[in-house]
């Protein structure tokens, strides 16, 4: 194939080729040329192009396929207009010669079409420049197509189409002539030949004024005669040419055209009256309404009325919206009066108005919904309220008109019922797509819509009060807050007007239909609202029978409302169980023998009632069954079961009923069957084990019934047929945007659409397709597909010999009725079978013995050779079903057989389809069925059969079918793969394009192929990469086919390749294709799209959008003009679609790939996506609004761009999206969000101002997100206060991330001051509103949420401006202080408890944060950075805060306990559920309470945490001032915790008040962390640790833990599994520091008893105390039932974790290494000292014997720690782990225990162990060298110096080790190892017994005195040296005051010579380095002050040494010179400062 890519044609290699490849290689050759052209220079085309031309041209003889010839002329086109034209009229003329030829052999026809093809691209690319020749180029065009067959009338449609693009204005005088010849095509048999017909013509209409003057008439009545009998594609040309050439007609009056005079003008009434006229009359035109029409016998044809539905809405978008809001109110009351009856003959049946109301709801939604903007929808949904008036006005006038002209006034009521029932069903819809956005139009009480629509609810007319009940439904799903309101309403006019029909069904309509909206209103309804309506319920079914003339409404109505009330779920349903079961069981009678009499009494009319009522309960029960299935325990079941039996027997009976008292009881008989298989559907099949014989022979009987005569096979089959295999039958069963009008060509002309009136009950049902109205079929019809499904669970379950029974009397049925009938009877019994195989694969069961398989065989048989395709579809997945529910091979090899003797012998189209697709539903439900044989022949029959180009249908059915077996097959295909695919490219580039199906299911083979290949596609072999470049080449060929759905194959196709082979698909071509059809009118096409687009933008999203953008710049031919790329980049052009987009599943690919897009762009392009969320939130936000804010926050002048944004709002053009509607606005501010949040995990500088100005400054293409924060805030302001609720709580939860994520950021510009910090009107402005009474309580909710945060952010630090914000959280708790009775009654009591709970958890937040701040400023400041001001500030903000917080304590208190109360009692477990108050909490209702729950849940640990600080600062001392000690709870509240269920009489103590308190926290942190759920929030623990840290802060609560061991215990073990199963370190930190204050608890609580003891037993004899502390006398600690070993353990577990080394078991195996010391992490050094802290606690809980039990374990980890930290720092630091061992060690060794005269011994000998381990340290017994840090190991040794009894380290084997490592140490050459040797040794001469310190100074000080003796061999270089000298001489000053007397002298004596060797004479002090002169001042300097000290010996040693002297004087003179130079006071600070900072870090000492 690279052969292929060249300028000019490689002849050589072409000729080499077969037939199939070369026909590739031109093609490919082709598709390079077409890109290479344009990107080469003109000169190389021009000297190459003679050759080219000729090579193109020869081409045009080979006979080239469609793709070819297309290309072909591309090339051609392409080639002249960038080289020279000169040679062009040559090549006109040989295709024009090639065109004349009269050759009509098939061979040469494709050479002809070629010519054509080229001729259009050759005029279209050149145009003018030819204009002299088009006359005679287009007379022979027309010439030719008089003889041409149906491909060429297409290609000559399409070339013509083409040359008056290029000639334009200049080919008038032709335009005539093809208008004739189009004419003539556009009503051709041919459905392609139609579709390129209205293309030409709509080119046409571009210069010929005469289609949209003179010829306007004659052109619709056309459009209206190509409707007939068209298929979809044609609907959709022949609609846009009808639409687009009316609109040009109005259009063209608005533009004034003067020169031409004679133009008849055209309004717009006459348009819509030609329209109309096609809508009423079809194509009988104006005059020619022909007999049959005058006699009432036609009506218009379903598909002309569905074309010309589609031609107004074509018609109005292209005169676009704003031309719509002008002129809405004539296109409405036109488009209603379609429907009115003024029309009698077009809407003369049920069936044909229910037709013509779907087709004026689509035009009413497509333009309304689509083009309108909210305001104007707003404003179109008051015209449309004007219209229900109207309408209502007529209606009363003839309700109130008395009895005269009643019969004229039944036909004007019936007149406007359908127009009232398209109106209020596009009211619903409008309100319902508007959201809580229409609240301003029902508000608005001059439009009166609700009253309009409650009004209607009476109407005479079933279907209007339906749809009055829908439209109440959409209103209450749209405004939650009208739900309640609306059903009070509805609820008291039933009650009112119990005694008018119509009242009664109309308002009961509507109740059902509100309470089916409840499902969709999260707030939900008042509980109570379930009983009223209950009682109701039960009122209407009583009183029925009292009134003749309301029997059947009221028994509907009852049935209708307990029906709907089981939509509210098992919560409200379990109170009424018990009522409705008892009226369940009084609707049937009780035995088959009153059934009897039953059937003798009664008339028609009882009849008739008798079976509404049983339908109604019947159907109650299966709304039961379906919405409560929790409550169907066995119990209720039993219940529920017995009248079944007898509804069955009145099944049996129907058809004797019905023929003793006549039709009128028809309907409600079949209605009954209808409702009885549906609740038998439901209910398991064991529950009518009983009856299923009865119940299968009325199915068979229903099944095979005489009277039915309608085929109804588009609802029966469709849901039996496989998805895949519908694609195949008919376009019409694919998903469209068209559906919904598109449905009723489905259904065929005998049937009905579905519609509300044939099945009231479906009102309350969750609605199938999104806000659409619910469209059940008629009962005729809907009771087969019932019986269908039914069916096949019942003829599973019955007996053998009874199904086979059933299946021979079905076949006999099917062969014996004839005609039409046969067909209907085989549908129904075909459909039953299949619906039996269905069940009985899916249940895995089998078929039953051999002989069931010869009927159901011939059964599926003959329906496999039916002439409908649907029915063949069907039997071919029975078929297949069959075999795999026979599932024996052998069987199979049969069936297979079968199949191929047909194939092989047919010839007719009907059996080669249905068994080529057989073989292929074989293969896809038994995998590759078998042997490869098998395989082998089953391909080859189907490659035959899709070669035959007689039959496109045998051709599209046989390729699907390979695509199944390619599927199935897998891996066994790989031997087919080159052959298949040869088959594949073949027929793509020869199958005519008018065959789009081949085509489509070429693309499903092409599909599966490249599935079964996979990742191989990857490899670089020749034939992998043949393989590659044929699949690559397919996609081409199927994206240039004009078929919409063969293009979304190219796509699905390429989007597959790029799965598997990335690298060779070209990503710019596949986007520019992508884009191109991003606003494709097919949805397929739109799905397939997005669909790739959501795989591409997860890998390379930049580059898909970069391509996206270029192509939009480059872009020669016009992108979709929808898709604005150009300007908004993709990214902007998929939120427009977004916005315009009604499919469900497009919309939720476009918000993923946008989701893609962001995640993976938005940090490197942030300022373009804050752009595009501020243009789609600014586009509609309310102006006034914004610039409030804007100009509170002016005052700096240049903060931003605030003023130009106001500015840029107004002028429309700069705006790329013009009113977007909520939903979107929704989603861009969720993209705000997460653009925030993938910021966060960017660079830091996003989050810091000053950092990201500097950056800023280095280069201008950093951009960060601090510096859009005016954008964020405005965007987050503009969603928080919009009138969408949704938008509201978006905005809301921008505006809290934002705060959360800019609180802490400083402003450079004003130290001390945070950004965040100009915006605080902003935040108040945006909060205030969402307090407001008419608010819904969710976003009050979110408003406390951001509230709180704002507070606690600590970004305001002035009180008064705090005020602002705290007011709002004063006003709602006041508001809430009233309890669960005085909020809303709009919305379910659980909506209130999420208020209160929001509300008392905000002021929570805010407590805890103003403790904390208070603590931190009480706290001494360790560091003295923030400035005098903050400091200020800061203090004054945390008093102020908690002074705020202090007024509203005392009831926030009371309230914070009651939730927590209630929060305990919902947590208790289910088996306590009868001990709960019977009416709830005191925020909870007890209906409500598994709603309440999840509010619960959610906000109960701030709580706590809030609470358990308030008590702690209480102390728990004080009863609360403002309550008695006596209710604790609120007063509002039965359920206070210290009042019993008696009135309270018993009154508490406060300390049993306090000890409930206590208990209470304790309880629920307990009961919470120690079933920590995966999904608990790091939140609530940590905010539990922390309530329980507070709650131990006090005295009080500590005794009472510390005097309850168990309980401690428990505390223990809980966090001990919190924190083996949370890894978090602040969370583990939190619990140890809840273990700290536990152990300080038990230490206090042993120290209380032992002083107790002490003073009980003042006298008596100290051996009689008894043994206070673990372990009492013996020392044993019992597991469980000791604290100090349940803290053992969990110390150990934190301590393992971060050193495994310390795990005896791990480090006493063999073969594991000791490894050297390590750092740990931060927080692991945290949680390691942290334990340690705990450690070193533990033997002051212990009896001295219970102290040596754990003494070895304490001094094993301790010192365990200290060896594997011990890392060497610079600077001679120690680590944070060494420093805790050392801390802790200290403190073990100096307990008391070790001083115990029980314990004294042991604790010696332990100790002594424990100084020689640390003293091997050294030296390693093992021999392992580690690298330990001697400063920690020396520090260690003094602790134990230092802090044991003297006889622990005075043994002198011990002392002398010691001795030495201090030796050893003084050796060490490391400076610092020397200064921290010489601090430690002066701590251990200085230690005060002479028994410890003496060996040591003996030992020591020669060595010491050496070491300073040498300063004159080595000068100190460097500040460590130096202080190591100036430590040295420390130790022996300190010597020298801690020796005796007599000794004194001689340590003068050698120290004195030391100092003044350090001295410099005056000559020297000038040159010496500051370092010795340093040296020489601290020398002077203690010289000075022992001088004086000692004189009489320093007098002697002057006097001994002369030098000495003489040096000494020499330096003090030169210090005097120099003093008078340089003051030297900045030496001293040095020195105390560094001692100081020695003196922290050894504080162990």
């Amino acid at each position: 194939m690279e052969l292929a890519h060249s300028l000019l044609l490689n002849e050589e290699a072409c000729s080499q080729l077969g037939e199939v490849q070369k026909a590739e290689f031109l093609f490919d050759w082709l598709r390079y040329l077409d890109k290479l052209l344009l990107a080469t220079s003109r000169s190389v085309v021009r000297e190459r192009q003679k050759t080219l031309v000729e090579q193109l041209l020869s081409l045009l003889n080979s006979s080239p396929g469609p793709p070819t010839r297309k290309l072909l002329a591309k090339n051609l086109g392409i080639l002249y207009s960038i080289g020279d034209t000169f040679s062009v009229y040559e090549a006109i003329d040989k295709c024009n010669d090639l065109i004349r030829s009269k050759d009509d052999s098939p061979s040469y026809l494709p050479t002809k079409l070629a010519a054509v093809v080229c001729l259009g691209s050759l005029y279209k690319k050149l145009g003018r420049i030819l204009g002299n020749t088009f006359s005679d180029t287009v007379g022979n065009i027309l010439k030719a197509m008089k003889s041409a067959e149906s491909q060429g009338r297409y290609e000559i449609m399409l070339s013509l189409q083409n040359i008056l693009n290029g000639l334009g204005a200049a080919a008038t005088s032709c335009h005539r002539d093809v208008y004739k010849a189009a004419r003539s095509c556009l009503t051709d048999r041919s459905m392609a030949v139609r579709c390129a017909a209205a293309k030409c013509l709509l080119e046409l209409q571009h210069e010929a004024v005469f289609m949209w003057t003179t010829d306007l008439d004659s052109v619709a009545t056309l459009c209206f005669k190509s409707f007939e009998g068209s298929n979809y594609d044609v609907r959709i040309a022949v609609s846009k040419l009808l639409g687009t050439v009316l609109a040009k007609a109005i259009i063209s009056k608005r533009l004034g055209t003067a020169s031409r005079q004679s133009i008849r003008r055209v309004s717009l009434e006459e348009v819509l009256e030609l329209l109309g006229t096609g809508f009423l009359r079809g194509s009988s035109g104006f005059l020619r309404a022909s007999g049959d029409m005058l006699k009432g016998t036609s009506s218009v044809s379903r598909d002309v009325r569905v074309g010309v539905t589609q031609a107004y809405v074509v018609f109005v978008s292209t005169l676009g919206g704003a031309w719509l809001e002008k002129n809405f109110a004539a296109f409405l009351s036109h488009v209603l009066s379609l429907v009115s009856q003024s029309h009698p003959k077009a809407n003369q049946t049920q069936i044909d108005a229910v037709c013509g109301r779907r087709c004026v709801s689509f035009i009413l939604r497509a333009t309304i919904g689509g083009l309108l903007g909210e305001k104007a929808q707003i404003a179109a949904a008051k015209d449309i309220c004007q219209a229900i008036w109207k309408l209502k006005k007529v209606v009363d006038a003839v309700m109130s008109d008395g009895n005269l002209e009643t019969r004229l006034g039944s036909a004007d009521v019936a007149a406007g019922q359908h127009m009232l029932v398209c109106a209020l069903q596009e009211l619903g819809n409008l309100i319902h797509s508007l959201g809580t956005t229409a609240a301003p139009l029902l508000q608005d009480s001059s439009a009166g819509i609700l009253d309009s629509v409650i009004s209607v609810s009476t109407h005479p007319s079933v279907s209007v009060r339906l749809a009055a009940a829908w439209c109440l439904r959409c209103v209450a799903v749209a405004l939650p807050s009208y739900l309640t309101p609306l059903l009070d309403r509805c609820l008291e006019r039933l009650t009112v007007l119990k005694s008018s029909p119509e009242a009664v069904t109309g308002f009961s309509f509507a109740v059902a239909a509100l309470l089916g909206a409840v499902k969709h209103c999260p707030l939900g309804i008042p509980h109570g609202k379930g009983k009223i309506i209950m009682t109701l319920a039960e009122d209407l079914l009583c009183s029925a029978a009292q009134n003749s003339r309301l029997s059947a409404q009221r028994t509907q109505a009852g049935w209708l409302l307990i029906a709907a009330l089981m939509t509210l779920g098992p919560a409200v349903v379990s109170h009424h169980l018990a009522r409705v079961l008892l009226l369940w069981k009084c609707v049937f009678p009780v035995s088959p023998k009153d059934l009897e009499t039953e059937k003798s009494r009664g008339d028609s009319f009882t009849w008739q009632v008798t079976l509404e009522g049983r339908a109604g309960a019947l159907c109650a029960v299966k709304s039961f069954v379906s919405h409560c299935g929790d409550l169907l325990t066995e119990e209720v079941l039993q219940r529920l079961l017995p009248p079944l039996p007898c509804a069955v027997d009145l099944l049996t009976q129907l058809s004797s009923i019905v023929k003793t008292y006549g039709s009128p009881l028809k309907t409600p008989s079949v209605v009954y069957r209808q409702r009885l298989y549906e609740l038998l559907i439901l209910l398991p099949p064991e529950t009518y084990e009983g009856n299923l014989c009865a119940i299968l022979k009325e199915l068979a009987a229903d099944l095979t019934a005489p009277d039915m005569q309608v085929a109804a096979f588009t609802f029966l089959l469709p849901p039996l047929c496989h998805q895949d295999d519908l694609l195949i039958l008919s376009p019409l069963l694919q998903e469209t945007d068209h559906r919904f009008i598109e449905e009723q060509l489905l259904l065929g002309s005998g049937i009905a659409c579905g519609s509300l009136e044939y099945d009231p009950y479906s009102i309350y049902e969750k609605d199938v397709d999104g806000d659409s109205v619910p469209k059940p079929l008629p009962p005729t019809l809907s009771v087969i597909s019932s019986a269908v499904k039914l069916f096949g669970v019942v003829c599973a379950r019955v007996g053998e010999a009874q199904r086979l029974l059933i299946l021979e009397q079905l076949l006999d049925c099917v062969k014996h009725t004839k005609g039409a009938r046969q067909q209907v009877v085989q549908l129904h019994v075909v459909s039953s079978v299949s619906s039996f195989l269905k069940y009985v694969a899916g249940a895995k069961g089998s078929l039953g013995p051999e002989e069931m398989r010869r009927p159901a065989l011939a059964l599926v048989m003959g329906a496999l050779e039916s002439s409908s395709p649907l029915l063949r579809c069907a039997a071919a997945e029975a078929w297949a079903r069959l075999a795999q529910v026979v599932d024996d091979a052998a069987f199979t090899a049969v069936l297979a057989q079968v199949s191929f003797d047909k194939l092989k012998s047919a010839r007719d189209v009907v059996t080669r389809t249905g068994h080529s697709l057989a073989l292929g539903t074989l293969h896809r439900y038994l995998g590759g069925i078998s042997s490869s044989q098998h395989l082998n022949s089953c391909v080859g029959i189907l490659y035959t059969l899709s070669q035959d180009s007689t039959s496109p249908d045998v051709q599209t059915w046989a390729l699907h079918s390979l695509s199944l077996v390619i599927d199935s097959a897998g891996p066994l295909y790989y031997v087919h793969v080159e052959p298949t695919l040869s088959l594949i490219i073949m027929l793509l580039l020869n199958v005519p394009p008018t065959h789009a199906e081949v085509h489509q299911s070429l693309g499903r083979c092409l599909n599966a192929l490249i599935t079964t290949l996979g990742p191989e596609l990857q490899g670089n072999s020749t034939s992998v990469s043949t393989l590659r470049t044929s699949c690559l080449l397919g996609c081409a060929v199927m994206q240039d086919n004009p078929d919409c759905l063969v293009q979304a194959q190219a796509i699905s196709c390429l989007q597959q390749l790029h799965m598997f082979a990335p690298r060779h698909v070209n990503l710019s071509s596949l986007v520019s294709c992508l884009c191109v059809n991003l606003c494709s009118p097919y949805l397929l096409l739109r799905r397939a799209v997005l669909a790739c687009l959501r795989q591409l933008v997860q890998r390379e999203a930049a580059e898909v959008s970069e391509h996206a953008v270029m192509l939009a710049k480059d872009s020669r031919e016009e992108l979709t003009p929808d898709a604005n790329i150009r300007e908004v980049g993709l990214e902007g052009a998929l939120l427009a679609l977004l916005d315009k987009e009604t499919d469900q599943r497009l919309c939720r690919d476009i918000k993923e790939t946008l989701n893609h897009m962001l995640t993976s762009m938005a940090v490197d392009k942030l300022s373009f996506w804050l752009k595009l969320c501020k243009d789609v939130l600014a586009a509609s936000a309310d102006f006034t609004a914004v610039t409030c804010v804007d100009a509170m926050q002016e005052e700096e002048g240049d903060k931003g761009d605030d003023a130009s944004v106001l500015t840029m709002r107004n002028d429309d053009r700069s705006r790329p999206f013009t009113n977007p509607r909520w939903a979107t606005r929704v989603f861009a501010a969720e993209c705000v969000c997460r653009i925030i949040n993938q910021c966060g995990n960017a660079h830091s500088a996003h989050f810091d101002l000053a950092l990201a100005q500097e950056m800023r400054k280095r280069d201008s293409r950093n951009d960060f997100l601090v510096l859009h924060l005016a954008d964020l805030i405005r965007m987050a302001f503009m969603a928080a206060t919009d009138h969408s609720d949704q938008l509201r709580l978006s905005g809301l939860e921008t505006l809290l991330v934002v705060i959360r994520r800019f609180a802490t950021i400083p402003e450079p510009e004003f130290p001390g001051h945070v950004i965040l910090e100009q915006y605080q009107a902003n935040v108040g402005a945006a909060l205030r509103p969402a307090f407001t009474s008419e608010t819904p309580p969710d976003v009050t909710a979110k408003a406390c949420q951001v509230c709180s945060a704002w507070i606690a952010s600590g970004v305001v630090s002035d009180l008064n401006d705090l005020r602002r914000v705290h007011q709002l959280l004063v006003s709602s708790l006041t508001k809430i202080q009233a309890g669960k009775e005085a909020l809303s009654h709009l919305y379910n009591e659980s909506a209130s408890t999420m208020e209160i709970l929001a509300v008392l958890k905000a002021w929570a937040e805010v407590y805890i944060i103003a403790v904390e701040r208070h603590r931190n400023c009480r706290q001494p400041l360790k560091t003295t950075t923030c400035s005098e001001e903050c400091v200020r500030n800061g203090s004054c903000s945390s008093d102020g805060l908690l002074d705020l917080v202090h007024t509203d304590l005392g009831t926030l208190s009371r309230l914070w306990l009651a939730a927590l109360q209630d929060f305990a009692l919902l947590t208790l477990p289910s088996e306590f559920a009868s001990q709960l108050p019977v009416d709830g909490g005191a925020f909870y209702t007890a209906e409500t309470s598994e709603n309440a729950k999840l509010h619960y849940s959610n906000s109960w640990a701030l709580i706590l945490h809030a609470t358990a600080l308030w008590l702690t600062s209480t102390g728990f001392v004080v009863a609360d001032p403002d309550e008695g000690a006596s209710n604790l709870s609120r007063p509002v509240t039965p359920t206070s915790m210290c009042q019993g269920s008696s009135s309270g009489a018993t009154v508490k103590s406060p300390e049993d008040v306090y000890t409930d308190r206590f208990h209470l926290i304790l309880g629920i942190s307990v009961e919470f962390l120690c079933s920590l759920r995966s999904d608990a929030t790091m939140e609530s623990i940590t905010a539990c640790l922390h309530a329980l840290q507070a709650l131990l802060d006090v005295p009080w609560p500590r005794s009472k833990i510390g005097s309850d061991q168990d309980l401690g215990i428990e505390l223990l073990n809980v966090l001990h599994r919190v924190i083996l199963t949370r890894e978090s370190p602040s969370i583990q930190l939190a619990s140890l520091e809840v273990v700290r204050q536990i152990i300080c608890a038990a230490q206090e609580h042993v120290k209380e008893k032992r002083r107790s003891a002490e003073v009980d037993d003042g006298a008596a004899e100290k051996e009689t105390l008894p043994e206070f502390g673990e372990g009492k006398d013996t020392g044993g600690l019992v597991p469980g039932k000791s604290l100090v070993f349940a803290t053992l353990e969990l110390c150990v577990c934190i301590l393992v974790r971060q050193l495994p080394e310390l795990n005896p078991k791990l480090t006493g195996s063999p073969g594991v290494k000791a490894r050297k010391p390590q750092m740990l992490s931060e927080d692991g050094s945290r949680l390691v000292s942290a334990a340690l802290v705990i450690l070193a606690e533990l033997p002051a809980v212990c009896s001295p014997e219970g102290s040596i039990s754990i003494l070895p374990t304490l001094l094993y980890l301790t010192i365990g720690v200290l060896r594997e930290t011990a890392v060497r720092l610079p600077g001679g630091h120690l680590s944070s782990t060494v420093a805790a061992s050392l801390q802790a060690l200290k403190g073990i060794l100096s307990s008391p225990m070790a001083r115990a005269e029980k314990s004294h011994a042991a604790w010696t000998d332990l100790l002594r162990s424990a100084l020689m381990t640390v003293l091997d340290f050294w030296d390693p017994v093992d021999g392992t060298h580690r690298e330990l840090d001697e400063v920690s190991l020396l520090t260690a040794l003094t602790v134990f110096i230092l802090s044991t009894s003297p006889e622990v380290t005075t043994v002198p084997c011990l002392q002398k080790r010691c001795i030495d490592r201090f030796k050893a140490a003084l050796e060490i050459e490391d400076p610092m190892v020397q200064i921290k040797t010489y601090q430690l040794l002066l701590s251990v001469f200085q230690y005060p017994n002479p028994a410890v310190s003496y060996p040591y100074i003996y030992s020591l000080v020669s060595s010491v005195v050496g070491k300073l003796q040498e300063i004159d061999k080595r000068k100190p270089e460097d500040a460590a040296e130096l202080q190591v000298f100036q430590e040295g001489i420390k130790v022996l000053e300190a010597l020298v005051a801690v020796a005796e007397e007599q000794h004194r002298s001689q340590l003068v004596a050698c120290l004195l010579p030391i100092l003044i060797s350090f001295l410099l004479d005056e000559n020297a002090l000038g040159s010496a380095t500051s370092i010795m002169r340093n040296l020489h001042d601290f020398a002077l300097q203690n010289l000075m002050q022992i001088g004086p000290q000692y004189s009489s010996v320093f007098k002697s040693v002057m006097a001994s040494s002369p030098a000495l002297k003489a040096r000494l004087e020499a330096a003090i003179k030169g210090n005097q010179e120099s003093v008078r130079v340089r003051t030297p006071t900045p030496k001293h600070p040095q020195n105390p400062g560094r001692n100081s900072s020695i003196q922290l870090k050894t504080n162990f000492l």
